[in-house]
Formats: structure tokens, sequence, C-alpha cells
């Protein structure tokens, strides 16, 4: 992936203790609507909420994003959220409907949060759409991020 912006949020998040970065299930959703740093909480809808809207769960992608099964550790001053593996999701066909998307970013949220906060985005270069049976790997690499 690209590299990571964080939500203004997120630091006042953590310091409020919002964030569990080991225990708590983080996810990545994909949006067509560019991320802005003052952003707060993920968007299903279009409605109130305040984050980007999430393209429709459909044909390969499943609505609320995919779990990056992290886990948070702390050495000598030096914390990293990490991920369990790459994600790849395949494009299937429904409905008279191809694949899905088109997307530009990814958001990372916080699932257990009860208001589902925000914490960063990436963005690809321009809009993607994901064919029958082409696929998309989100390429975490080892770590998300580090906080020093």
């Amino acid at each position: 992936m690209a590299v990571a912006n964080k939500f203004d949020c997120f630091v006042g998040d953590l310091g409020l203790k919002l964030h569990n970065l080991n225990t708590d299930t983080l996810k990545v959703y994909l949006t067509n609507e560019q991320p802005t740093a003052g952003m707060t909480v993920y968007n299903a809808n279009g409605g109130v909420d305040d984050g980007p809207e999430e393209i429709v769960g459909e044909n390969g992608y499943t609505a609320g994003g995919v779990d990056v099964e992290n886990t948070w550790a702390q050495v000598g001053g030096l914390g990293t959220l990490a991920i369990g593996a790459d994600k790849v999701l395949t494009g299937t066909t429904a409905d008279d409907a191809t694949g899905f998307g088109p997307f530009q970013f990814a958001v990372l949220y916080n699932d257990t949060a009860a208001a589902k906060n925000l914490i960063g985005w990436w963005e690809r270069v321009s809009p993607v759409t994901v064919l029958e049976d082409e696929t998309i790997t989100l390429d975490m690499t080892d770590k998300l991020f580090t906080i020093q």
C-alpha cells in the first residue's frame, strides 16, 4: 500500500483510551471519497457519520471491510501495530453486476469502539474496480505504523 495518513482524531482518541491496539478489532474499508484529516468516525451509509462513505458491499467485497488481525507490541519505548497478513479480495458476479468498486482509498478504523473511530488511510494513484475473478491485495506489509 501507499504511505499511511492519520486522522487527527486518532491522537486524541489514544489519550482518551478509545483504542486498545492489541485487542480491539481493527478493519480496513474501501471508499472512493477523499478522506480528510479532520474526519472522525466510520461512515457506512453517507448519513450523519463523519467519515468517507464506504463502497457498496457486494460481489467479493464485504460491507464493513476486512479485519487486519492486528497485534500491538512495545519494546524499548517503540510501539508497533502489526497485521496478521496482507488481505486479498476477489471480484465475483451476481445480479448482473460484476466485481466491486470503484475505490481509491483504504480506511483503517476501530470496529470495536462504540463510535467506530477512524485511525488512518491509504490512497491509490487512481480509482480501481475489481472485476469478476480479478484480485486485489491490500498490501499492508508487516506493520501498519510505529509510535515512538
